[in-house]
């Protein structure tokens, strides 16, 4: 069944259908359309289109529809055939005033908008074990890096928290986006706004939107929402690919600070002793896609003339990919890092080095009265740095600093922030 075709001597060939119909991945916002039509319905008994005994028909059967088999253009001519297989000319009546176009609008932003929760979800979920694993490893030595060399003594409960940090700005990111997207096209209709008497606010709250959508034009090719949810999915990947790459060189055969859980590597086909990082590999192979998907979806974008086009078509894909990814990333990396086993005595006698002290051997010799410079060239020449590790470590107690006692307040706070 086509949705369109009066005007048409002919059908669609195949290969048009080939190209053209997307219900093979669209069919993923069959419950959004469900939702959105029977929204659409009971405006449409408010404005006196549909009379109450046709609003009920039309919502009773909606509320049965599950996905089938079966060659459809797309997701909302699955819905009004097997409306139409139920209730005969009635389900016509539904599209009354309405287009596919706010029609497919309204379902990506209801999509987004709980993709936005499950985004919300997963990265507080992970960022409460980094925070819970901080508290317990908030005296724990490890050596600190710079350019990929030892730098200074750091806390591994203070690495915990830098990752967390980059998460709870991955929270606010995707909170302002679903803020600034939370409003709803349909009423728009195709590019012009509908002729009927609809009270698209109060449409807009049925469907739980903060606010109807302003303009018609804008309101039926806008996929803003999904560009900056691409985006901050993009960005949290990479934060999380650092993580990951930070994770592969601590659990190396060289470094050893720490060992990954047996359920979370694998293993080599070929040589028997080896634990290997596919997690994380994967971790930072997915942070490389996600930044196709987003520029890809900007590219779509950035030529369209106003209002709809069927390019937009071609932006549910990347969306769909990049959540269910998410889904099943997050989680994983949560676990991994719940049950990571940590060599503390490898991280503390590498911490311990005496040039990583070397830094706080300067301090002090600046601390009398020596300028820094100089108690720097003294103790390069002299290789004078003795101090001790948990002195050094201790001295760091500026906020959001790596002293123990600072990290174990850090911690705390972002435990409770996280909720």
């Amino acid at each position: 069944m086509t949705m369109w075709g009066g005007r048409f001597s002919e059908g669609p060939s195949a290969l048009l259908r080939a190209l053209n119909d997307s219900f093979s991945f669209d069919r993923e916002l069959l419950a959004e359309d469900v939702e959105g039509s029977i929204a659409w319905a009971a405006e449409l008994g408010n404005a006196g289109v549909l009379t109450s005994d046709e609003v009920q028909q039309l919502v009773d059967c909606l509320k049965t529809l599950t996905l089938g088999e079966g060659e459809y253009e797309d997701v909302h001519s699955f819905v009004e055939s097997k409306l139409r297989e139920k209730l005969g000319a009635l389900s016509g009546k539904l599209h009354t005033g309405r287009s596919r176009n706010d029609q497919v609008a309204t379902d990506l932003r209801l999509w987004l908008k709980k993709a936005c929760d499950d985004f919300d979800a997963l990265v507080t979920g992970l960022a409460r074990v980094l925070a819970q694993r901080a508290l317990v490893e908030a005296a724990t030595p490890m050596p600190g890096y710079t350019h990929l060399k030892q730098a200074e003594p750091v806390t591994f409960g203070h690495w915990c928290l830098a990752y967390a940090e980059m998460l709870r700005r991955d929270l606010s990111r995707i909170r302002d986006a679903k803020a600034r997207g939370d409003e709803c096209p349909l009423g728009s209709a195709a590019l012009a706004g509908t002729p009927l008497n609809i009270d698209r606010d109060r449409l807009a709250k049925s469907l739980g939107f903060a606010r109807a959508t302003a303009n018609s034009l804008d309101a039926v090719s806008d996929r803003d929402l999904g560009a900056e949810y691409l985006f901050a999915s993009s960005l949290l990947l990479s934060h999380l690919s650092r993580l990951a790459e930070d994770l592969i060189f601590f659990t190396s055969d060289e470094a050893g600070y720490a060992e990954l859980p047996d359920a979370l590597a694998t293993g080599s086909s070929r040589m028997p002793q080896k634990k290997n990082p596919d997690v994380l590999e994967l971790t930072r192979g997915y942070a490389a896609r996600s930044i196709g998907e987003v520029t890809g979806f900007l590219a779509l974008l950035k030529g369209l003339p106003l209002a709809y086009n069927k390019d937009l078509q071609l932006d549910k894909e990347p969306l769909f990919r990049t959540r269910a990814l998410l889904a099943i990333l997050l989680p994983a990396l949560a676990a991994l890092l719940g049950t990571l086993k940590l060599n503390r005595d490898c991280m503390r006698g590498a911490a311990g080095s005496p040039l990583l002290l070397a830094t706080d051997a300067a301090d002090e010799l600046a601390a009398k009265g020596i300028p820094f410079r100089e108690a720097h060239e003294i103790v390069s020449r002299e290789g004078r740095h003795s101090s001790d590790l948990n002195t050094v470590l201790a001295k760091k107690n500026v906020f959001g600093g790596t002293a123990p006692d600072r990290v174990r307040e850090a911690a705390k706070a972002a435990l409770e922030a996280l909720g």
